[in-house]
Protein backbone atom coordinates (compact mmCIF):
# COMPACT_ATOMS: atom_id res chain seq x y z
CA UNK A 1 0.00 0.00 0.00
CA UNK A 2 1.37 3.40 -0.97
CA UNK A 3 1.16 6.27 1.47
CA UNK A 4 1.86 10.00 1.18
CA UNK A 5 5.02 11.35 2.81
CA UNK A 6 6.25 14.91 3.12
CA UNK A 7 9.96 15.16 2.46
CA UNK A 8 11.43 17.83 4.71
CA UNK A 9 14.72 19.64 4.89
CA UNK A 10 14.76 21.16 8.34
CA UNK A 11 11.29 22.64 8.89
CA UNK A 12 10.68 23.21 5.18
CA UNK A 13 8.68 20.75 3.09
CA UNK A 14 10.51 20.20 -0.20
CA UNK A 15 8.37 17.46 -1.77
CA UNK A 16 5.39 15.20 -1.41
CA UNK A 17 6.00 11.56 -2.40
CA UNK A 18 3.85 8.45 -2.61
CA UNK A 19 5.68 5.34 -1.41
CA UNK A 20 5.32 2.10 0.52
CA UNK A 21 7.88 3.16 3.16
CA UNK A 22 9.50 6.40 4.38
CA UNK A 23 12.88 5.23 3.07
CA UNK A 24 11.45 4.55 -0.39
CA UNK A 25 9.97 8.07 -0.43
CA UNK A 26 13.32 9.57 0.58
CA UNK A 27 15.30 7.63 -2.02
CA UNK A 28 12.79 8.58 -4.72
CA UNK A 29 13.23 12.23 -3.77
CA UNK A 30 17.02 11.93 -3.66
CA UNK A 31 17.11 10.43 -7.15
CA UNK A 32 14.77 13.17 -8.41
CA UNK A 33 17.29 15.85 -7.40
CA UNK A 34 20.22 13.99 -8.97
CA UNK A 35 21.73 12.12 -6.02
CA UNK A 36 23.72 8.98 -6.75
CA UNK A 37 23.05 6.01 -4.46
CA UNK A 38 26.63 6.04 -3.19
CA UNK A 39 26.29 9.69 -2.05
CA UNK A 40 23.25 9.08 0.16
CA UNK A 41 23.72 8.05 3.78
CA UNK A 42 20.86 6.38 5.65
CA UNK A 43 20.53 7.72 9.18
CA UNK A 44 17.35 5.84 10.13
CA UNK A 45 14.12 4.50 8.67
CA UNK A 46 12.93 8.01 7.82
CA UNK A 47 16.12 10.08 7.64
CA UNK A 48 18.85 10.39 5.01
CA UNK A 49 21.79 12.69 4.50
CA UNK A 50 23.23 13.94 1.20
CA UNK A 51 26.21 16.30 1.00
CA UNK A 52 25.53 17.58 4.50
CA UNK A 53 21.81 18.14 3.98
CA UNK A 54 19.45 16.07 6.12
CA UNK A 55 16.07 15.01 4.76
CA UNK A 56 13.24 13.40 6.71
CA UNK A 57 10.07 11.65 5.56
CA UNK A 58 6.96 12.46 7.58
CA UNK A 59 3.68 10.62 7.14
CA UNK A 60 0.96 12.93 5.83
CA UNK A 61 -2.19 12.89 7.93
CA UNK A 62 -5.17 12.30 5.71
CA UNK A 63 -8.48 13.78 6.84
CA UNK A 64 -11.30 11.37 7.65
CA UNK A 65 -14.14 11.30 5.10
Amino acid sequence: MRTSYEIRSGKRTVALKQAATPREALMDYAKSIGCDDDEVRTMGMSVISWRGAVFTAVLVDTPAH
